[in-house]
């Protein structure tokens, strides 16, 4: 069974307790029953999609540099000097925590805010976002969390200047969202437009350089 991810407890807790208490208003005397097990049932099935929605399941590390996110690869092209930008988008179905596509040291953390247009949409630039440089044995890597038209907040798990091993998590993004990966020249991508990728699990490129 997947655990909640950190610090989302209280938003399964809530409308569980909410639900819980509607229905045993709707049994007290000349209670509107109807009503309240309708508000009852609502909230119970909120609490549902609030537990599905911030899973945090254990995962099994492919080889490679692995996906940070869960998700449907939309784009995969080319980056000015070199190496390949990917982008993962993710849907209220996915996963929503993030990790470190490999073992790497957090340079720089930007926390930008910005709109909620949907992530996929090419306004998206504007968007919030939170920037992870990470300094790998493979080279520099740019991991990129988009907040989009649902998502309203980034909340990174890792701080400047720590070290993290290959799928520890990073971060989680709350509702509908985009992850882009800036892999570091000679590093292959191994996904196509259209593949769907588990954060830890698929391999998103091919290890190729090293320092």
């Amino acid at each position: 069974m997947a655990r909640l991810a950190k610090g989302t407890l209280h938003w399964v807790l809530a409308p569980l307790a909410l639900g819980a208490l509607l229905l045993v208003a709707s049994a007290l005397p000349a209670a509107p029953f109807t009503a309240l097990r309708v508000l009852a049932v609502l909230s119970l099935l909120s609490a549902l999609f609030l537990a599905n929605f911030f899973r945090d399941p254990e995962r099994l590390l492919a080889e490679g540099l692995v996906s940070p996110a869960d998700g449907v690869v939309t784009v995969v092209r080319p980056l000015p000097p070199g190496g390949t930008e990917v982008q993962i988008f993710m849907n209220v179905h996915n996963v929503h925590v993030n990790r470190a596509p490999c073992d790497a040291r957090v340079l720089r953390r930007e926390h930008r805010l910005g709109a909620h247009v949907p992530a996929w949409h090419k306004d998206s630039a504007r968007n919030e976002r939170v920037t992870w440089d990470l300094e790998t044995p493979h080279g520099p890597v740019r991991v990129v969390q988009v907040a989009g038209l649902l998502a309203r907040r980034i909340v990174p798990y890792a701080e400047e200047g720590q070290r993290l091993a290959k799928g520890e998590r990073i971060g989680i993004i709350r509702l509908g969202s985009r992850v882009d990966v800036h892999l570091p020249p000679g590093v292959a991508p191994r996904v196509a437009v259209g593949d769907r990728v588990l954060a830890g699990s698929t391999t998103l490129g091919d290890l190729r350089k090293t320092l």
